[in-house]
């Protein structure tokens, strides 16, 4: 969404401490390294650093180049991509927590009773990317601009017409994320948008956090753009209208580092789920690996973290945090090579000079 640009407030932090770069010493060298280990990487965004549970967000180049509108601008969002996935397996433990008749083995042919092997398929399935769903193209813009029910309905009839595996199979599927946001709508008989204002943005007050019909006049997303070690802001590209309306619930989900920080300490406060909520959502019994709910857990669940991109674009998402929330990154990158392990590499320096030993490469 290339919107109109109008002067906006300051970028907004998170509690419990809102630190500058300014203050110390200490925040003074964090920024620097940002900035130098992004600028040498050849890569652009902006990154919420977590430390002792202090969060400082440094910004290096630009949202926009054509209208020198910087990274970390308090206009700009960025795409959260997959990172989006929590936030929809949340709501529907939420809705299972409501529902005594609901759990994470209910299967999903109450809702969509016309589905290959839904008789088959559990909840459980869809959150840990265990249906044995293999259809693709979600992410392929079809030019046309979806409602959310009619990107479900898509999504089911692209399913029926492509081959699937066996229940029970690990095939990470953007459609597992989408049926969960129409089984949400069919649950509550309101749509994702409205669960997700209701449910999430609302409770944690979050200021820059839309689906992307709804980013405003006054804001606009990110443009990305590629660099192979050559010139910067190369291939630019945007997320249009029609692919953010093709992925409810796994894709078009818009934030900002600070704001994204935010949902994941509500995951486990009581804002948004409890601790116990949280363990469940992670420790889903069709899971087959360490992914389970949106997040991936590492090194005896003290680690969680997700990565997220889009299709012939040039973003990449990556969160990286303690289960404690209190250390890590909040990673949003406009500007890559359009490599994930190159991005990854530069989200751990980060994390490295942030604790060292303490995190994952991966």
């Amino acid at each position: 969404m290339l919107t109109a640009l109008l002067f906006g407030s300051a970028a907004s932090f998170y509690r419990p401490t809102t630190v500058n770069a300014a203050q110390t010493n200490e925040q003074v060298q964090t920024y620097n390294f940002v900035r130098n280990t992004l600028k040498k990487h050849h890569m652009r965004g902006s990154v919420a650093i977590i430390k002792d549970g202090q969060v400082q967000t440094v910004s290096y180049g630009y949202a926009w180049y054509g209208k020198k509108l910087g990274n970390g601008n308090a206009k700009v969002v960025y795409p959260t991509a997959s990172l989006q996935k929590v936030v929809t397996a949340a709501m529907i433990v939420q809705l299972i927590d409501e529902n005594p008749e609901l759990s994470q083995y209910t299967k999903i042919s109450r809702w969509y009773p016309t589905l290959r092997n839904s008789n088959k398929i559990s909840i459980g399935n869809l959150l840990t990317h265990t249906s044995g769903i293999k259809a693709t193209k979600t992410e392929i813009n079809r030019g046309y601009n979806y409602s959310e029910a009619n990107a479900i309905n898509w999504v089911v009839n692209n399913i029926n017409a492509a081959s699937s595996d066996k229940v029970g199979t690990y095939h990470y599927n953007n459609s597992n994320y989408i049926l969960l946001a129409g089984i949400i709508r069919q649950i509550t008989g309101q749509s994702y948008e409205a669960n997700l204002k209701k449910r999430i943005i609302k409770p944690l007050g979050l200021k820059n956090t839309y689906l992307y019909q709804n980013i405003p006049n006054r804001m606009t997303d990110a443009i990305s753009y590629y660099s192979n070690g050559g010139k910067n802001y190369q291939k630019a590209g945007y997320v249009k209208r029609s692919l953010a309306s093709q992925i409810p619930g796994a894709g078009n989900l818009f934030s900002t580092p600070a704001d994204y920080y935010k949902i994941q300490v509500g995951l486990c406060d009581g804002s948004i789920l409890t601790k116990k909520n949280f363990n469940y959502l992670t420790h889903l019994n069709s899971k087959v690996n360490d992914y389970s709910g949106g997040m991936y857990l590492k090194k005896n669940d003290t680690l969680k973290l997700a990565y997220g991109s889009l299709n012939n674009l040039h973003f990449g998402s990556w969160v990286q945090l303690t289960t404690d929330n209190q250390n890590g990154i909040v990673m949003f990158l406009n500007q890559t090579n359009d490599n994930e392990n190159a991005e990854k590499d530069v989200g751990y320096d980060i994390l490295q000079y942030i604790k060292p030993g303490t995190f994952v490469s991966r």
